[in-house]
């Protein structure tokens, strides 16, 4: 139930349209009565009236009477259906769009702890489920009770006595609906749940689509994805029997309130204490009845399987965001002196710290660089930086301010990151630059890609800057694309430039290419360089060398190498690497 009410918020908006749609319910109600009630005259009136003049009379009037109930609860049925499904399409439409909102305000370790194609599951296919419960509490269910009302209260007007043994009989034939409701709800839950894991299959597999084919993992990827859709199967019949023995049961107690009606009524009729229309109205009532109840079960298992979902959106939207602004943050526009990491300590989780007591300062307009094995520490500094995590211990200031009193968006708007994966949307070329300047001017689109050398090979495209490039930007190659995200960051202009494993990966040509681009964006600026080939940091001002997540060396590259320690170590490594490559 509390559950149910924390989504009839999201309807609180709406409330007029819903009070207009409750009146049409009722209208309807009262017409649907009134259809099976019209059955009484015509049969009293017509059929069996002894009085064929006036049985002349009504056959003229009651035709039109029929024709007009049909067709205004027609037209009522029409609003009643379009006003229920607005309201229930346009509810989904806010929760969808809060969900996905909320989600991307959440911190990164969240992502790390998350599959993606489950996050995917619950925009698409748990909120999908949300509008089954909204559209049947707010249509089928009110309507269904409404109809019942009317029927009830016609049934009463016509013979109270019979119309109790219906009652009598009507609450045995709810009692189903209750018990194969709390089984539907078990497996909606596991259905939810396998759903979410054949999408992050799904996801996974299209991802990394090149590497399956690489190592020949299709039939490893098939038998995977089988056994995520056998698991649903399973959950799917379990749902599919608890729908499936419901239905006959009701059928059979209807069958036996309708049985008991048509004899104690037949007898009526016979004993002339009832009148033959008013058995037949009864019996198109009760007969109307029980479906509305069987319609109630039926609203239930739907229900029951937007509960199982809605707990499930729930849970990502009492997710609380650890990366957030303090209520006395401040606007940051400019960067004037220097960045400083004073005693920083950092873990993923608490067994193991990343980073540990981890000191040193970047100056305005230096190239600084930090460098060391795989998993010392070097992109954790980057992303404290940019704050995608806060700091367990110690503080990052920028000009004497902490990070975590400049407003995330102010920060995040001072630094530029190229990074080795890059990320590229769906769009064109001139979208995929102007990412996050939607307005901005296409000289100004030219001249930025001109800068990242990619100029040259975007006018020889099919359509220049409006060619779309493909998922992740699949239609350009690794240097390309690269380029791309440089000139990106040359038209956004940030004051502070972090590049990590700008130009790994990259073939000799495009490696050239994309240095150039990266010098044209390092010009003025303040930079903060992350790499394994350290001949690209030779010229950096100032080097940390981080292994385990301290810093065991700092300097210039010459001091450094002379040290004869890690640096050497690792410079002369790779130095040797890089002569064999060119043998």
């Amino acid at each position: 139930m509390k559950t149910y009410l924390r989504i009839l918020q999201y309807v609180k908006p709406y409330t007029k349209r819903i009070v207009i749609t409750f009146f049409v319910m009722i209208i309807t109600a009262i017409l649907t009565a009134l259809s099976f009630y019209i059955i009484k005259p015509v049969i009293d009136k017509i059929l069996a009236n002894p009085d064929k003049q006036e049985a002349m009379k009504y056959i003229t009037i009651l035709p039109v009477a029929i024709i007009i109930v049909y067709a205004l609860k027609g037209i009522f049925m029409f609003i009643q259906h379009y006003l229920i499904n607005w309201t229930g399409n346009r509810v989904i439409l806010d929760i969808r769009y809060k969900l996905y909102c909320h989600i991307t305000d959440l911190s990164m370790r969240f992502f790390n702890n998350q599959k993606i194609g489950t996050l995917i599951s619950r925009i698409t296919n748990d909120v999908n489920s949300l509008h089954g419960a909204l559209s049947n509490v707010l249509g089928n269910i009110i309507s269904a009770v409404l109809n019942i009302l009317g029927l009830v209260i016609m049934m009463f007007y016509l013979n109270w006595k019979l119309a109790l043994i219906a009652i009598f009989v009507f609450p045995i034939a709810v009692y189903p609906i209750v018990q194969f409701g709390k089984r539907m709800k078990l497996a909606a839950i596991g259905l939810q749940q396998k759903m979410g894991d054949i999408t992050s299959v799904l996801n996974e597999s299209f991802n990394g689509i090149r590497v399956v084919k690489a190592f020949g993992m299709e039939e490893y990827e098939r038998k995977r994805f089988n056994s995520d859709l056998w698991n649903f199967f399973v959950y799917d019949m379990k749902a599919v029997r608890a729908v499936a023995m419901a239905s006959p049961i009701m059928e059979t107690i209807g069958a036996i309130g309708i049985a008991a009606i048509v004899l104690l009524a037949g007898k009526a009729v016979i004993a002339g204490t009832l009148t033959t229309g008013t058995f037949f109205a009864f019996i198109a009532a009760i007969t109307g009845l029980y479906p509305q109840a069987k319609k109630l079960n039926d609203m239930n298992n739907t229900i029951q399987v937007a509960l199982a979902s809605a707990e499930r959106v729930f849970q990502i939207l009492d997710e609380k965001p650890e990366i957030v602004d303090l209520p006395d943050s401040i606007e940051k526009n400019d960067f004037n002196d220097k960045i400083e990491f004073k005693n920083v300590v950092f873990s993923y989780n608490k067994d193991e710290k990343v980073l540990k007591d981890v000191s040193f300062r970047i100056l305005k307009g230096q190239v600084f660089a930090a460098i060391g094995p795989s998993g010392a520490g070097k992109t954790t500094i980057a992303d404290l930086l940019a704050r995608f995590y806060d700091v367990d211990a110690g503080e990052i200031l920028i000009d004497g301010i902490n990070i975590k009193k400049i407003k995330i968006s102010s920060l995040r708007k001072l630094i530029g990151i190229v990074t080795q994966e890059t990320i590229l949307f769906n769009d064109t070329i001139k979208n995929n630059i102007a990412y996050g300047n939607p307005d901005i001017d296409e000289t100004k689109v030219i001249e930025a890609a001109k800068a990242a050398n990619a100029h040259n090979f975007i006018i020889k495209q099919l359509d220049g800057y409006n060619t779309f490039i493909g998922d992740r930007g699949v239609k350009l190659s690794g240097g390309q694309r690269q380029r791309i995200a440089i000139a990106r960051a040359i038209l956004r202009n940030p004051p502070i430039l972090i590049l990590d494993e700008a130009t790994s990966s990259l073939d000799s040509e495009s490696e050239i290419l994309v240095q150039e681009a990266i010098n044209n964006l390092m010009k003025n600026r303040t930079t903060f360089v992350i790499a394994h080939r350290l001949s690209t940091v030779r010229n950096a001002d100032y080097i940390i060398v981080i292994e385990k997540g301290k810093i065991v060396e700092e300097g210039t590259h010459s001091s450094l190498y002379q040290n004869n320690g890690l640096y050497r170590k690792l410079y002369d490594m790779q130095f040797k690497l890089d002569e064999k490559k060119n043998i």
